[in-house]
């Protein structure tokens, strides 16, 4: 059983990324554009203000990124580190439990992007995709040799 669990490991990655991608995406565009219910309350970020309308845009081009698995290492560092941010200088304050302070998004958006940091985008990847092009093109320039007379 491990051996079968561990073959579908990239895959199960892959949509475990997709689906963390899209969730910050849709929670940065509702801050931006007011869809899907809007930013707590039920607006929008007012432009340039601080933090709320760069961390929607984070939010929405991070999480466009992740999803895509296109840069996806940097994507969720960035987006890993605007999540503790949030939690840290929003939710904790008031109360020391995610729980307690209604930080529990946060930490967990946190916590799952510093694991696709670490991981990697998996498979259905961008990335991947990238990687293997580059690679096959490089290749052919690698197997040619030149000819000692």
């Amino acid at each position: 059983m491990t051996g079968r669990l561990n073959s579908a490991q990239p895959y199960a990655l892959g949509l475990f990324r997709m689906v963390v991608g899209l969730l910050f995406a849709c929670h940065g565009a509702a801050s931006l554009f007011g869809v899907l219910g809007g930013a707590a309350g039920g607006g929008t970020a007012e432009a340039g203000t601080w933090p709320g309308w760069y961390a929607a845009v984070i939010q929405l081009v991070g999480g466009g990124l992740v999803l895509l698995g296109l840069g996806t290492r940097a994507a969720a560092v960035v987006a890993s580190g605007s999540m503790a941010y949030a939690y840290f200088k929003v939710h904790q304050p008031t109360g020391l439990w995610p729980m307690e302070n209604g930080g529990e998004a946060s930490a967990m958006f946190c916590w799952a992007f510093l694991l696709l940091a670490f991981t990697g985008s998996g498979a259905f990847g961008l990335d991947r995709l990238f990687a293997r092009r580059t690679s096959e093109q490089e290749q052919p320039a690698a197997e040619q040799t030149p000819v000692a007379a």
